[in-house]
């Protein structure tokens, strides 16, 4: 019997009361865009290797068990080869002689680069997904924003507007996984022609969005009725929300990071010029 695929959960938090649980909200916000700018700016190997170095810590921490991590499709990998092998013709230095031929990597190495970058980034999504609850997503952006409402922003409204776009992701995706199994377990008689085959998948695809859009209608309007019940959507971004001790030493060890990888790479490539 073959494996049975793990598939992608987002926002759904890993039960557990580690120190990376326990970490403020806001904590795991800033880290999170700290890293990709520092990326953006640094996209050598050592920050990359740094990144991914504290990344594996905040795994190990947390107790993420292996099973939460998605089956990546062997179609993935075949595209990130395909990748890499048209890169690798973009030549570039370094060279690298082999038998007597001069092999220029320059162009899989960038392709290398953005790849691991890529899959940085992903786990540091999922770590944040992993270990924080939804509901603690607004509160945080509220008072990270604080400063913010001197200009006359609504802070506030955004905070409720991401928090119930996080609420009804997951919502969505299961209805529509199970509006895409109802349709597939639908009978259907097969068409002979090419032409009646087109003709079928695209009302398949004008029924399924139909579907999709009255259940995000019905969804919408149940979630509705519960944030009025409970008090407006004021609610969601009004829970009290600050750092903590843990916090304070979290964002020391991410400022180390980040500054060793800077330096580091500012004086690579000084050195180099």
């Amino acid at each position: 019997m073959s494996e049975q695929k793990r598939p992608l959960v987002l926002l759904r938090p890993v039960p557990g009361d580690t120190v990376i649980h326990r970490l403020w909200a806001g904590t795991k916000l800033i880290a999170v865009f700290a890293l990709a700018v520092l990326m953006v700016l640094y996209p050598g190997w050592i920050p990359i290797a740094l990144i991914t170095a504290l990344l594996t810590a905040a795994v190990l921490l947390a107790r993420i068990p292996r099973g939460a991590l998605p089956t990546i499709p062997g179609w993935v990998w075949l595209l990130i080869l395909f990748g890499g092998v048209t890169a690798a013709f973009a030549g570039g230095t370094p060279v690298v002689t082999l038998a007597g031929l001069e092999l220029e990597l320059g162009g899989l190495l960038k392709f290398l680069r953005v790849t691991a970058v890529s899959f940085v980034l992903l786990g540091m999504g999922l770590m944040v997904s992993w270990t924080t609850n939804v509901a603690e997503i607004a509160p945080a952006i509220s008072t990270l924003g604080r400063p913010l409402r001197w200009l006359r922003m609504p802070i506030d409204d955004w905070a409720a507007t991401v928090a119930l776009s996080l609420r009804a992701f997951p919502m969505l995706i299961d209805e529509f996984r199970i509006l895409y199994a109802a349709r597939r377990l639908r009978p259907r008689e097969l068409p002979e022609s090419r032409r009646e085959r087109g003709k079928q998948q695209v009302s398949d695809l004008i029924d399924l969005l139909a579907a999709a859009v009255t259940v995000a209608l019905r969804r919408a309007d149940e979630m509705g009725d519960a944030i009025t019940a409970r008090g407006g959507a004021g609610q969601l971004s009004a829970a009290p929300s600050r750092p903590k001790a843990a916090d304070i030493v979290a964002l020391a060890v991410l400022a180390v990071v980040c500054g060793v990888a800077g330096y580091i790479e500012g004086f690579t490539f000084l050195a180099t010029t």
